[in-house]
């Protein structure tokens, strides 16, 4: 059986207390583990979007979103931007696809 499994994170909101996003300046990272519902029996492929990104108009837009370090289990979320970019805040939503065990199903060997 192919499982799914999706959910929303929002990542930071660094304006609201001059964070490291919002204040920082070069490379800068922000990481959060999600773990999924169930385990899948294989590791699952793992698709990752911006579902809000609130940045300053006044600073170049960069940005990397990626799952990292994805398991049975779960993944990393890992936003990542650099030189003088502003993010306030970035949330992000994410799917994981991959075959499932069933409560039926016998392993006999």
């Amino acid at each position: 059986m192919t499982g799914i499994d999706t959910g929303e994170q929002v990542m930071f909101s660094d304006f609201e207390d001059d964070g490291p996003m919002w204040k920082g300046q070069g490379p800068r990272q922000s990481r959060h583990k999600v773990k999924f519902s169930q385990r899948f029996n294989t590791i699952p492929v793992v698709q990752v979007n911006l579902s809000m990104w609130d940045a300053d108009s006044k600073t170049n837009l960069r940005g990397d979103l990626q799952a990292e370090n994805v398991t049975r289990d779960g993944f990393e979320l890992v936003f990542r931007t650099w030189g003088d970019s502003r993010v306030a805040r970035i949330r992000t939503s994410w799917m994981a696809i991959g075959p499932v065990g069933h409560e039926e199903e016998w392993d006999l060997y």
